[in-house]
């Protein structure tokens, strides 16, 4: 079964990576800290072991 939760919270960073390429935003943007949020968010969930 598909993880939605991960996902869904990869397809956050993917728009949101997209939008700040097209944009040329700079580090410290409210757009790239959530990325940094979104790297975190993901690297625990991957970590949490399977049931």
């Amino acid at each position: 079964m598909a993880d939605l939760y991960l996902k869904a919270l990869e397809s956050e960073r993917k728009a949101l990576w997209a939008t700040c390429r097209l944009k040329g935003l700079a580090k410290g943007t409210p757009e790239r800290q959530r990325i940094a949020q979104l790297d975190e968010l993901i690297a625990a969930h991957k970590e949490r072991p399977k049931r």
